[in-house]
């Protein structure tokens, strides 16, 4: 496997992701997509990484952030492989990746959420020593 992982720096880059990200966030159309990251870049940094076997093969959302509870951390908001591509190690190398960045960035901690029925993203996060800390509640506020 010979890749490249980098930043979503330009808005080709940040589309590029696009049909790897569909695949999580199947709700977001694509005339959405660019919009709706440069968005959340400008409020809340969030960035978009991306591995490159000649295409997109796999793709984190993430921010970097500070909690009074603990400190500075990287939160993953968004970690997905294109289908067809799982357990092909894609994703192992862009976590390692991740958490080189997070060490880099000073973060004393990487947080994600994972939906309660995502098994098999669950035993990756085990096998990559990620610990089970907390419940996380939601509210819906739609009418």
């Amino acid at each position: 496997m010979t890749n490249k992982i980098a930043l979503a720096e330009s808005d080709e880059e940040i589309l590029s992701c696009f049909s790897v990200m569909t695949e999580l966030r199947p709700h977001i159309a694509p005339e959405e997509f660019l919009p709706k990251c440069k968005r959340q870049a400008e409020i809340s940094n969030y960035r978009l990484a991306y591995l490159l076997d000649g295409e997109v093969k796999a793709v984190a959302g993430f921010r970097i952030s500070d909690w009074l509870s603990g400190g500075k951390f990287m939160e993953i908001e968004d970690f997905v492989s294109k289908e067809g591509e799982r357990s092909k190690g894609y994703c192992s190398a862009l976590f390692d990746w991740l958490v080189e960045y997070a060490k880099g960035e000073n973060c004393r901690q990487i947080k994600l959420v994972s939906r309660v029925t995502r098994f098999d993203a669950h035993r990756f996060y085990l096998r990559k020593r990620m610990n089970i800390e907390a419940h996380y509640f939601s509210l819906d506020l739609k009418n």
